[in-house]
């Protein structure tokens, strides 16, 4: 058995859309260390994009503006990819939005573009770049998608972000649908599931990471090798048997967190 092999995805073309910044630039950062040889990265802010760009080096890494909360975006997208590349290996739908009102006073407006986003855009998005990804299902290796769910898809978090975790678990049962019907055509669906890591869209975890770690059972927030590590896993050769999956990398906040009334001060059972 060939570990380096295993794990390795040389010469692979990728897609990271939100890939600018936050998790999206740590599953960047993953690819281009485990072989890849482009990452497309897309996002509405072309600065953000090209600092991304300069800091992993233009041969490498390709930005593509896009707004894919909006179907033309989508297909817009899909079109350019298409005009530069004949294939695609891997698509890591993290682009993502989240929105925090009291219920009383949650808006429509904060109600579509969360779902919208988080649902609707990995789905058709997806669906756009479906004769590229089974190009790259012939390549020798299943094409992956991976869907970014999260942590607040699975459990119940304190904040008033109704469509958020409505969202995210839309998006684990989605994993699983796709996976089922994808798989025909050489391409695995996944999920990544992700607890405290420091982004824009988790500022607790990115101001405040020493408050953040002390409610996970881990005592740490996660960091850019452990999201990176969850896609190279899931994108390369040791991830081809894992269909429909979420992986949860939290620190343990899902499975391994003991409510308050549980501990035992004086360590027993």
């Amino acid at each position: 058995m060939d570990i380096q092999s295993l794990f390795s995805l040389e010469g692979r073309i990728a897609l990271v859309t939100g890939g600018s910044r936050g998790i999206g630039k740590m599953f960047v950062e993953g690819l281009l260390a485990a072989g890849c040889a482009k990452v497309y990265i897309s996002a509405r802010k072309i600065d953000q994009m090209q600092d991304t760009i300069d800091e992993f080096g233009a041969d490498r890494v390709i930005g593509i503006q896009a707004d894919l909360s909006q179907m033309d975006g989508m297909k817009a997208l899909a079109a350019e990819l298409a005009d530069r590349e004949t294939r695609l290996d891997i698509l890591i739908n993290n682009a993502g939005a989240a929105w925090g009102q009291p219920y009383l006073e949650f808006s429509e407006a904060g109600w579509h573009r969360t779902m919208d986003l988080n649902v609707k855009t990995p789905f058709f998005l997806t669906q756009k770049l479906h004769d590229l990804l089974v190009a790259g299902g012939k390549s020798g290796h299943p094409a992956k998608v991976i869907h970014v769910s999260s942590i607040d898809g699975q459990r119940i978090n304190p904040w008033e972000t109704y469509a958020y975790q409505a969202s995210k678990a839309a998006v684990i049962q989605l994993t699983r649908r796709m996976a089922a019907r994808l798989i025909q055509d050489n391409i695995v669906v996944t999920s990544i599931a992700p607890g405290a890591f420091p982004s824009e869209m988790n500022k607790a975890a990115k101001d405040a990471p020493d408050a953040s770690a002390s409610g996970i059972p881990a005592k740490r927030i996660g960091t850019a090798e452990d999201m990176a590590a969850a896609a190279i896993y899931l994108c390369s050769r040791a991830g081809d048997y894992v269909v429909g999956e979420t992986l949860t990398v939290d620190g343990g906040v899902v499975n391994a967190h003991l409510p308050n009334h549980f501990a035992d001060p004086s360590g027993g059972h």
